[in-house]
């Protein structure tokens, strides 16, 4: 079978499937829809059957005609492994290992470390791979455009099949049953597909959509054949393969996680019951039984299973293993676990077997060795290692054996020697690794506490042996490593090295402070350079040792550093920033120091650029040029046209090309947001690099330039490339690095999507024109492995890639044979330094927190500043204590001498400021101090508040006295109780709102009463709705379009200026005063007014209840409380200043003592004697107790439990408080004895002979002492006469209060009194209330409903109005209709007034209306017997039911008809004026009502009157203490006070002042409101007359605007609709469409008429075809015709007696089948005759209407038949047998065809 044939074959297997997905997931979810196979396979493919691996797999891209061969790289070796993957291990035998390598497949020979590689096919990954439960075959499921899978035969690795369509991108997971006869696989996005494959005949069985979240796993149950089961991103999922009448299902449960946590499943295990037991992410096990948990599994005390994610992984002898991130391997009892239950959600248990694999280990999957009964497992490790484990548990196990390891996480740094084919690189996982690529090893790895961010290797110019590398790290170190051979050093055969290469620390230094992004030499060897995220650039001198220049910052975080070619003449730096940015400086100078105190150069020359994106611009210039070509196209070929046609139908082709013309919109400019990143760039000429973008702006390489304007600011600028490069197919596939050649022949690209490029360039190509052919491979994964790092060999013969996909490949430019013979086997490893033996190890950089270089230098500036300010302070210091010391000598000195001669302590200060300046510099402090304390202390005192609270709040306070330091005089707290709160009275208070159900009545009333004020406007917008204007969807021409603008603009004035018209009198209308306005000024005047007469509101004061006189009671109580709070506060404060003056002259004392030491004993005054705070000034202090009392207690505690027999033992308490009593007395006492003075030590001394000069200065010490004596003796007097004179005035002003409190209770009485008098009254007055309360109630809802009945009453007076004028419209109608000279005009008037009987139309209810219709029926029943008998009177043979000779019946009619209506009209105004009366009545008894109502009401308040007086009455009768002194009276009998004083009355001065003062202001008010009411009348009479001239004008001007309006529209409109109204673009939309859809008609009538044509032709084949037929049909019935003569005539001629019996007989057999046999041919016939004729007018095949869809049925033999020549008469089918003949006619539809 050839290859075509088996690609057919694959897609017969998948044209064959379909596609549903599921609709329900979950435990009650219907069957899935599958896709399976259809059974329409002729064969199955054969077992021999294989593919062709090399017209599979995938192959490089080559520009055709490029002239570059297809095997420009060989692949070399793989230095990495894709740790991160899931499931990325698989065993195809016991020494072959295989994993995923980005586009590869490798296959790793265990002991020889040999690789295999397979390709993918899609050349766009690989997704998973599985292996054959025989080891005889493997599948690779891929990723790409509807990827396939490859089964591959193992160990030939042959493609055996290939299964397509399983799937849209990729393939997440796939999986053998246990016979290995079906293959499982799940999708990833978007679709997830779950699917069963039938592999080894390339058939989907089974497929459904597995969920719509990502799958980790699938895999079959190896129990039951069956089940399968899913798990992923936070699910999982349970299958079952079940049969049902419409084939084969797929059913899916998903697994409810219930209280527990959903959680991503890595891993399961199905258990023999058919229980699953699955991982976790916090590491504990979930057993599932059914689609619920059953249990959750831990550790004892709930300690987790593992650390970290958790994956059981197999069964066996009755354990459960699992492994986890934590690197154990735990075994578990499976016993436990399958019957486990617990009453709560988790299970505890211990693991019966433990495996710790090693530190720093994350197993992500695990592999058993395929040897039978074997314990050997294959670990994967996320780290970044393979692992080889012994299971067993046995004390022979052998210890886990890490076979391989690799780099775990992206590369993120990589570089070759210039020396030597060796490669280092480094990634986040903290190493730095050194590979020997020539040899396909690695030399060493060394690891550090931080992950490594880039490398690089030093050029031989800097370390001539090519073993220095320069690394930077993820916390901002910079290492440079050396490399050397260790076996090449002095000391190596003493030692022997077990290795080749070692890697030594030689320098460390921290530059940055986040991540180091790029290191870079200048071309001469002189300076290093690194760059940071951190936005900073740091330059190095180039040494042996590596010293700081400084540093610079750059606008954004350093994606990477290129210093200028030798080509170019000055030495700088070209810095390219992710954000865009790109600055090149100079090369820093290496002697220049800036500044001692920060490493940054702030005189470093630079330039900026920032990119700005011309994508979008250079795709709108290419669209341009495309369509400028289109149409210089279509114009060539619109002449050559020309040319064909002539100048006829030349201008019939030239509108019609302008109708075609559709010009689209060109592609906008866009600008992204944020900016596109930048991924790469290098220099082209001095000044000039290429960039290379990703994001928007990928797809091209941009050349630009440096400006030579650099004042703009950098972050703010926006430069755009002068020239760009197209790179094909790279829209969304940005360059990620770049590298040349070392001729720069080849330039090579690392692509986003893990593909290399090479493109050959031409010598000195700076502008790359030559960038058009190309050669690329899929290498690392399409997804993540952006291929980051491209590198090539010292001689170019090796290419070396790193991607994020922790890949590293080697490609050689020769073949694996020429390289052998060209190259050694193994790369040159450099020798060591001399005397690198003996060098001591360099110090390392460990701490992530260290200081940078900058931060350190900027630290020790100021650890300097610092120290030199601690010396300074440490000399100050020195230099104030000499200065003390020397001082004290002087005082000292000063002392000695006599005391005339001795300098005052004010003469010792030179300068007042100084301590002035340190008092400050101490409050300050102070001040910040207690800022900072300032919360604590407010939470300590708000506890301490609380405290007190809580413990006093129910006690009284006590009394504290304050005593007068000099005399007899006291002043004492009041005994304050705790104020109690308000007490109510035990009957509520009855609260009305007199005016809340008026108001309530109002408010329902107002909506029927007052109808809208804008009525009119909202009817008119009713009878008006918006018109919806549509969506515009025609395109208007330029006229139209301003026509509508003009138009618009015009509505838009008139409707602005209505609007402002409307503005100014809504204004108006609004400063309009209401009818009941009444001015507030008014209002104010009337208030005042009423609170100054007395006399007004004499007889109107309002009623007072016990409820009032409560509250004023408990006001007075508070005004009480609160004045000897406040005078208790007074005391206090007193008692505080006691306290605070008894310190002070202490102090005082104290320093008078001092004073006295130096003054002679007779010159000594006595001191004073200090008074002491007694105990009754401080009360508070006995709930204070000190630490001493405490342990006094605790002592006497313990001495009362040891004699606690004794039976007169005194309480614990009170002889603790006789102590403590007693020494406060003994110190009282020593406090109150007089201060002895210390003797002097000058009668001590023994006389000293003094000098003149000496004498004299001891005499003025004298004299200054004592006086300061004197002035600290009158200072402390003057302080006690000063606090004894404040405690006096605080007595009287205490005495004072106490009068008047005094009054105050006496005020309380009396309100008690009067509380008293009105309780007496309250329970009558509150039945009054009561009483009256419910006559407002009552009154209020009669005087509601009258309302409502006067406004029934108007609305029935208009309605009876309305009516009466419909019953003279009625009337003027009929005469109107009788016309002029109508000789029936009295027959039919006497018709139209008379009134007939009519039967009523609804029934009254209710037996008041009926006595009201009953009468009303009897007075209108008389009426009309009246009217009939006097019509009778008058013509006897009046009769209104038949119109008279001569009158037009019309007219009779008419008038009929106007009767009944004006009879309807008189019935409904006979019911109106019913219903008027009925309503006249109720509102008569409701106004008597409330009359009856008011009156008792009235009757109410005067009883409530009468209370009152009473009240008063017996209040006045209560005696009121009032004192008064005597110049207060003035009621005075012939200028003395008399003896009877009853008759005076007590009245406030202030209030008699104002009474007299009110006379005269009312007086001038009175003539000043008469002059304001003469101007008022004036003012509204004019007003009056203004008005009525007012609206005579406006009725003129109404009545002339109507008059225009009636002569120019011939009818009322409204102006300001007129005025705001616009063009309709509806309109001109409609117009511009009929346009369109006639020209759109005209072109589909030419095609149905194209159509029609093709149809008339179609039909005339028809017809000739079917006229064919008929005439073959007449031929064979003419021949039956003849051969029926022929056989009758033969029959005829036979002996007709000798069979005539025999054949009477078979008729009779024959009649009935010939007749059914006729039947059904006519049944045929007659279908086949609609057939054709259906045929003939349609073109088409289908049944007759009157016969069903029937088999076909054999044909029966059927007797000759003549069928005629049809024509345009009835067809005749005839059969003969015996005479008998069957006639079927019908009436033929179409001519005789013509010949």
């Amino acid at each position: 079978m050839s290859v075509n044939d088996m690609c057919s074959v694959g897609e017969q297997a998948e044209n064959t499937s379909t596609f549903t997905q599921e609709d329900n997931e979950g435990c009650d979810a219907e069957p899935y829809e599958i896709r399976q196979e259809s059974g329409g396979r002729s064969k199955e493919l054969p077992a021999d059957m294989y593919y062709n691996y090399e017209e599979l797999h995938s192959r490089p891209t080559v520009t055709p005609d490029s002239e570059i061969p297809e095997n420009l790289l060989h692949l070399s070796h793989s230095f990495g492994y894709d740790s991160s993957r899931r499931s990325n291990l698989k065993l195809l035998d016991e020494t072959t290992l295989m994993f995923i390598a980005g586009n590869l497949l490798i296959l790793l020979d265990v002991p020889t470390k040999q690789q295999r590689y397979l390709r993918s096919c899609s050349g766009e990954g690989i997704g998973a791979i599985a292996v054959h439960p025989a080891k005889e075959f493997f599948s690779v499921a891929e990723k790409g455009n509807h990827p396939s899978i490859i089964i591959y035969e193992y160990p030939s690795l042959r493609p055996y099949r290939v299964l397509r369509g399983g799937t849209e991108c990729e393939y997440s997971f796939v999986d053998f049953n246990l016979d290995g006869s079906l293959l499982a696989s799940v999708g990833g996005a978007p679709d997830y597909m779950l699917t069963l494959w039938n592999w080894r005949q390339e058939e989907v069985k089974l497929s459904c959509k597995a969920i719509s979240q990502e799958v980790y796993r699938v895999s079959f149950s190896p129990y039951n054949p069956g089940l399968l089961t899913s798990s992923g991103s936070g699910h999982i999922k349970f299958w079952k393969m079940v049969t049902t009448f419409t084939g084969l299902k797929l059913q899916g449960v998903m697994g409810h996680f219930g209280k527990t946590a959903a959680t991503d499943i890595e891993g399961f295990v199905e258990f023999p019951d058919g229980k699953v037991v699955s991982g976790t992410e916090w590491g504990n096990l979930l057993l599932w039984e059914g689609n619920t948990i059953r249990v959750e599994i831990c550790r004892k005390e709930r300690r987790r299973c593992h650390i970290g994610m958790v994956q059981p992984f197999t069964l066996e002898d009755g354990q459960l293993m699992t492994f986890g991130a934590d690197g154990a391997i735990r075994a578990w009892d499976f016993e436990k676990i399958n019957t486990s239950s617990s009453s709560s959600s988790m299970f505890e248990m211990e693991p019966i077997n433990e495996l710790v694999v090693g530190h720093n280990v994350w197993l992500s999957s695990v592999v058993r060795s395929s040897l039978p009964d074997s314990f050997i497992w294959f670990a994967q490790d996320s780290n970044g290692a393979v692992w080889k484990l012994d299971l067993s548990f046995t004390n022979t196990a052998a210890d886990p054996e890490r076979l391989f390891s690799f780099h775990s996480g992206a590369i993120q740094g990589l570089d070759v020697s210039k020396k030597s084919h060796l490669m280092a690189t480094t990634t986040l996982d903290r190493s730095v690794r050194v590979f020997d690529f020539v040899a396909k090893r690695e030399l060493l790895a060394t690891r550090f506490n931080q992950g490594g961010t880039t490398l690089s290797w030093a050029p031989p110019m800097v370390n001539q042996s090519g073993g220095l590398l320069v690394t930077g790290f993820e916390d901002g170190v910079v290492r440079l490593l050396e490399l050397y051979n260790p076996q090449r050093s002095q000391g190596a055969t003493e030692r022997s090295p077990e290795t080749d290469a070692e890697l030594r620390l030689r320098q460390a230094f921290k530059p940055h402070n986040a991540p180091v992004t790029a290191v870079a030499y200048d071309r001469n060897g002189e300076i290093l350079a690194t760059g940071s995220s951190d936005c900073t650039v740091f330059f190095f001198t180039v040494g042996d040792k590596y010293h700081p220049i400084g540093f610079i910052h750059v606008p954004g975080p350093v994606q990477a550093l290129e210093w200028s070619p030798h080509s170019h003449t000055e030495n700088r730096l070209l810095i390219l920033c992710r954000s865009g940015h790109v600055v090149e400086v100079h090369s820093a100078d290496l002697a220049a120091q800036e500044s001692t105190e920060t490493f940054k150069l702030h005189n470093l020359p630079r330039r900026s650029f920032r990119f700005k994106s011309i994508k979008s611009r250079i795709k709108r210039e290419e669209e341009i040029t495309r369509r400028q070509a289109a149409k210089e196209k279509k114009r060539k070929e619109r002449a050559e046209r020309l040319k064909e046609l002539g100048e006829e139908n030349a201008v019939v082709l030239e509108e019609e090309e302008e109708e075609k013309e559709d010009e689209q919109e060109l592609p906008p400019i866009c600008i992204p947001n944020p900016p596109s990143p930048l991924c790469c760039g290098f220099y082209s000429q001095p000044g000039q690099f290429w960039l290379s973008m990703g994001g928007f702006d990928a797809g091209f390489l941009y050349h630009c330039k440096l400006p030579e304007n650099q004042e703009e600011d950098p972050l703010q600028r926006q430069d755009e490339p002068f020239a760009f490069r197209h790179i094909h197919e790279t829209d969304h596939d940005p360059i990620c690095a770049v590298t040349f050649s070392s001729g720069r022949q080849l330039l090579l690209c690392g692509m986003q999507s893990g593909s290399i490029r090479v493109y050959p360039l031409q010598p000195g190509d700076h502008s790359l024109t030559s960038l058009q052919a190309y050669w690329a491979l899929s290498v690392h994964d399409n997804q993540y492995g952006h291929l980051r790092h491209v590198r090539c060999s010292l001689d170019d013969l090796f290419v070396l890639t790193a991607g994020g996909d922790s890949n590293i490949f080697s490609f050689c430019l020769l073949p694996p044979e020429e390289l052998q013979k060209t190259l050694e086997t193994k790369a040159k490893i450099p020798s060591p330094r001399v005397g690198l033996e003996i060098e001591a190890l360099a110090l390392d950089i460990e701490d992530p927190a260290a200081y940078s270089i900058e931060t350190a230098k900027q630290k020790t500036e100021k650890d300097n500043l610092r120290r030199e300010a601690e010396l300074k302070e440490a000399e100050m210091q020195r230099q104030l204590l000499e200065l003390q010391r020397r001082f004290k000598q002087v005082l000292s000195d000063n002392q000695s001498l006599p005391e005339h001669i001795r300098l005052k302590p004010q003469e010792l200060v030179l300068d007042r400021r100084f301590y002035e300046q340190a008092e400050k510099q101490k409050a300050r402090k102070v001040m910040e101090v207690r800022k900072q304390m300032a919360w604590e202390q407010e939470r300590c005192s708000i506890a301490l508040r609380k405290l007190q609270e809580w413990s006093e709040g129910s006690q009284q306070t006590d009394v504290i006295t304050v005593v007068a330091l000099r005399s007899n005089h006291r002043v004492s707290t009041y005994r304050l109780p705790v104020f109690p709160p308000p007490l109510t009275l035990d009957k509520p208070q009855i609260t009305t709102n007199p005016n809340g159900d008026g108001e309530a009545a109002q408010e329902r009333r107002k909506p029927r009463a007052e109808p809208p004020k804008d009525s009119h406007q909202t009817e008119k917008a009713v009878l008006q709705p918006r018109a919806v204007v549509p969506k515009a969807r025609i395109k208007l021409g330029d006229r139209q379009e301003e026509k509508l603008r003009k138009a618009v603009e015009k509505a838009e004035q008139a409707r602005a200026k209505i609007e402002r018209r409307k503005q100014e009198w809504a204004q108006i209308y609004a400063e309009k005063p209401e009818e009941n306005y009444v001015d507030p000024q008014d209002v104010q005047a009337i208030r005042e007014a009423k609170e100054n007469i007395r006399d007004f509101i004499r007889g109107k004061q309002p009623r007072v209840d016990a409820e009032q006189k409560k509250k004023e009671m408990v006001a007075l109580e508070e005004k009480i409380h609160e004045k000897q709070a406040e005078m208790n506060r007074w005391i206090v404060a007193l008692r505080d200043h006691k306290v605070r003056l008894l310190s002070w002259m202490a102090a005082q004392a104290q320093r008078l003592q001092e004073v006295q030491q130096g003054l002679a004993v007779h010159l000594r005054q006595p001191p004073p004697t200090l008074p002491t705070i007694l105990p009754e000034e401080t009360p508070e202090k006995k709930l204070q107790v000190s630490q001493a009392t405490l342990e006094r207690y605790w002592t006497l505690r313990e001495q009362r439990i040891k004699c606690v027999d004794q039976e007169d033992a005194v309480s614990l308490l009170e002889q603790l408080e006789k102590e403590m009593e007693l020494e406060e007395d003994r110190v009282r006492g020593e406090e109150g004895r007089p201060t002895v003075s210390a003797v002097s030590r000058d009668v001590q001394e023994t006389p000293v002979e003094l000098s003149e000069l000496e004498k004299e200065l001891q005499m003025e010490e004298e004299i200054r002492l004592l006086y300061e004596q004197n002035c600290l003796l009158q200072q402390m007097e003057n302080s006690v006469c000063q606090f004894d004179a404040e405690l006096l005035q605080l007595h009287r002003h205490k005495l004072h209060l106490d009068s008047q409190l005094k009054l105050a209770d006496l005020r309380l009485l009396t309100l008690l009194q009067e509380m008293l008098i009105l309780k007496q009254f309250e329970k009558r007055e509150g039945a009054l209330q009561e009483k009256r309360n419910g006559c407002l109630q009552e009154e209020k809802n009669i005087t509601s409903k009258l309302e409502e009945y006067n406004e029934l009453l108007e609305q029935k007076r208009s309605d009876i109005a309305k009516l009466q004028e419909r019953e003279k419209t009625l009337t003027n109608d009929f005469k109107a209709s009788l016309g002029e000279n109508n000789s029936f005009q009295e027959f039919l008037t006497k018709v139209f007034r008379n009134k007939i009987k009519r039967v009523k139309k609804k029934k009254k209810e209710g037996s008041e209306e009926e006595k009201d219709s009953d009468e009303d029926s009897d007075e209108e029943s008389d009426s009309d017997d009246d009217y009939d008998s006097d019509l009778e009177e008058g013509n006897a043979a009046f009769d209104d039911s038949v119109c008279p000779r001569g009158c037009e019946p019309e007219l009779f009619e008419n008038t009929l008809q106007l009767r009944e209506r004006r009879l309807d009209v008189e019935e409904l105004l006979v019911e109106e004026k019913r219903i008027l009366e009925a309503l006249k009545k109720e509102s008569d008894m409701l106004s008597k009502k409330n009359k009856v109502v008011q009156g008792s009401r009235q009757a109410v308040e005067d009883d409530l009157e009468l209370i009152n007086k009473e009240k008063q009455q017996k209040m006045n009768e209560l005696d009121v203490v009032v004192p008064l002194r005597l110049h207060q009276i003035a009621f005075l009998t012939n200028g003395s006070i008399p003896s009877d004083l009853s008759e005076a009355m007590v009245l406030d001065r202030t209030e008699l002042q104002g009474l007299q003062q009110r006379i005269q202001q009312l007086e001038a008010e009175k003539i000043e409101q008469k002059e304001l009411r003469r101007q008022a009348h004036q003012h509204r009479n004019r007003l009056v007359h203004e008005g009525k001239e007012m609206t005579a004008r406006i009725q003129e001007l109404e009545l002339e605007c109507n008059e225009l309006l009636m002569t120019k529209f011939g009818r009322l409109v409204d102006l300001e609709a007129l005025q705001t109204l616009t063009g309709s673009r509806r309109l001109e939309e409609l117009k511009q469409e009929k346009l369109l859809t006639e020209a759109a008609q005209a072109k589909e009538i030419k095609l149905w008429d194209v159509k029609i044509e093709e149809s008339m032709e179609a039909l005339t084949e028809a017809m000739k075809t079917n006229n064919k037929h008929l005439y073959n049909l007449s031929t064979l019935y003419e021949q039956r015709k003849e051969l029926e003569q022929k056989l009758n005539a033969r029959q005829k001629k036979m002996g007709r007696r000798q069979f005539r019996d025999h054949r009477r007989l078979l008729d009779q057999d024959a009649i009935p089948r010939l007749e059914e046999l006729v039947t059904k041919q006519c049944q045929q016939a007659e279908a086949l005759w609609k057939d054709i004729d259906l045929l003939s007018s349609k073109g088409g095949h289908v049944l007759p209407h009157n016969c069903a869809p029937l088999a076909p049925i054999a044909p029966l033999p059927s007797p000759p038949v003549t069928y005629p020549r049809r024509s345009k008469g009835p067809l005749s089918l005839q059969s003969s047998s015996r005479g008998r003949t069957l006639t079927v006619k019908r009436q033929d539809k179409m001519q005789e065809p013509h010949s």
